[in-house]
Parts: C-alpha cells; sequence; structure tokens
C-alpha cells in the first residue's frame, strides 16, 4: 500500500478492482461509522470504506457529493482513519430534510426527533470522530463548486435532477486526474435515474468502469482529460428518450459480462414508463 501522500507516476490498473476485494471489508470493525444513518447498502459501505483504506494513495481530495446526514461521508473516512491516511474529505450538500425524508431516513433509524429541516449540525455530530478531515459544503452544489485542487475519489449521490448533471459535471469534472481519479456514481443503476447511465456513456473511453457495488453503484477510473470538447459531447440535458434508449442499449453490450443486464433492462422499462421524466422523484415504477 502507498503511504498517504506518495506520487505514483504509473496509471491505476483495473485489475486492482478483481475479485471484489472490499468485501472483505468488515463493517464491524467501524463502530463510529455504523452509528452513522446510511442509504447505501452493505456491499457498497464497503466498497466506500475500502476505496480510502486502501486503494487512495492521497494524490487529491476525496469529494462527497451529496453527504446527506454523514452516511457516505462516514465510511469514507472511517476506511482513511483505519489505515492512517490524512486524506482531505469534502462533504457537499443542501444539508436539509422534509419532514417525510427525516422520518424514513432518520426517525426509523434510530436519531431522535429535532426541530426544523437543518441537518448540518446532526452531520457535524454523527461525523466528529473525524472532524479534522472533513470540510463541508452546505448549499446548492452547482452554485459552490470546487477549486481545492486535484480530485483523487469523486463519489456521486445527487444526480436524481437531471438539469443538475451538467453544471455539476463542469464544475468537478475537470479536477480528477487521468490515470489518478476514481469516480463512484452512487445510483447508476438505480431504475428511476436512466440519465445516468445515458451520461457515461456518452464519455465514451474517457472513463473505464472498473467496479459494481451492489445495490447500485458503479465506479470507473478516468482515462482521458476532461476537456471541453468532452465536457459538451457528455451533455444531458437536451436528450431525448430515444437518446438515452440508445445510450442504455450502448451500455448492455459495453457491461454484457458484468451480470447486470437485468438492471440495465429496468433503467430503460423506468424511462419507457416515464417519457419526458427528467426528475427521479416523479417517476412511477415501470410495473405500477
Amino acid at each position: 500500500m502507498t503511504e498517504a501522500g506518495a506520487m505514483s507516476n504509473a496509471d491505476r490498473d483495473a485489475a486492482e478492482f478483481e475479485g471484489v476485494p472490499w468485501r472483505n471489508v468488515n463493517l464491524n470493525d467501524q463502530p463510529e461509522a455504523r452509528r452513522v444513518p446510511t442509504m447505501l447498502a452493505g456491499d457498497e459501505q464497503r466498497f466506500y470504506t475500502w476505496i480510502t483504506q486502501d486503494w487512495a494513495e492521497g494524490t487529491g481530495a476525496v469529494v462527497d457529493l451529496g453527504a446527506f446526514a454523514g452516511g457516505s461521508t462516514a465510511r469514507l473516512a472511517a476506511g482513511a482513519k483505519a489505515a492512517g491516511k490524512p486524506l482531505a474529505i469534502h462533504a457537499y450538500d443542501k444539508f436539509t430534510a422534509k419532514a417525510e425524508t427525516k422520518q424514513t431516513e432518520l426517525y426509523d433509524k434510530g436519531v431522535p426527533e429535532f426541530d426544523g429541516a437543518d441537518i448540518l449540525p446532526l452531520a457535524r455530530d454523527f461525523l466528529s470522530p473525524w472532524a479534522d478531515q472533513i470540510t463541508y459544503h452546505k448549499g446548492n452544489i452547482e452554485e459552490l463548486g470546487w477549486d481545492g485542487g486535484p480530485i483523487e475519489i469523486l463519489a456521486i449521490d445527487v444526480f436524481k435532477k437531471v438539469d443538475l448533471i451538467d453544471p455539476i459535471t463542469r464544475a468537478f469534472f475537470p479536477s480528477l486526474v487521468p490515470g489518478r481519479s476514481l469516480l463512484v456514481q452512487q445510483d447508476f443503476l438505480h431504475w428511476s435515474q436512466p440519465w445516468i447511465c445515458a451520461q457515461m456513456e456518452l464519455f465514451g473511453d474517457v472513463f473505464e468502469p472498473v467496479a459494481f457495488a451492489r445495490r447500485d453503484s458503479i465506479a470507473y477510473l478516468l482515462r482521458k482529460p476532461i476537456t471541453e470538447a468532452v465536457l459538451k459531447r457528455a451533455q444531458v440535458a437536451s436528450l431525448t428518450d430515444d437518446d438515452m434508449q440508445g445510450a442504455i442499449a450502448s451500455a448492455r453490450v459495453r457491461f454484457g459480462d458484468w451480470g447486470i443486464q437485468n438492471r440495465l433492462d429496468a433503467l430503460s422499462q423506468g424511462l419507457a414508463a416515464n417519457p419526458g421524466a427528467r426528475v427521479s422523484w416523479q417517476m412511477k415504477p415501470p410495473e405500477a
């Protein structure tokens, strides 16, 4: 394992993800992280822990877009702490929650009831074991942007509205380093967000898919620079349903031996059942 902060000249190898090594992570070894509520499935929690504990080399920041109350950030921070890596972790979110979300994602998971919509104090409390490594960014992510230098790990859980994707991509992706940076699309395989798959297909060979963490996450290594031409090619705001269906068909070929064809079919079916929809929470399940 390379020490944090050490720079390697060699590009990262997709073979590092073969054999799903993150499944060796024992979540019981991370009690501080386990107390933080999360929407991540168990395999995804292990993956988030592993990428900071065993994969990251400290060649850039760790950026978590869509931290909510800190569930994903906690797993990233716990992995770094377990490995003794002083990684700089940036947690982005509006840090607000509506009553329904507070009930399902906080109260039902053991968080005591509280007044108001602001959950930043709650997130700070949950993430206090790693306070020295975490910087908070509260507000609209597309407006906050990024000016913190290279990003080694970019985890995204905010592409639930199509109109957010292009500005956030433009703000953060150019700071990814070819051959060195990992992009985690947490909702790639969620049936209600087919535009994520479409965007990644538009990037073509700029990104190489390297890992699937159940339930929904697909991770990519950046292989080529994010140029202005690449950004324009990967824009999704103007894509039609047919454009996205074509991209999903392309993904079926790309991921032919990954065992996720049924999940890609669900993306296609969700899109077909909701013509013109571009907001995930407005989508109705195909079977409804």
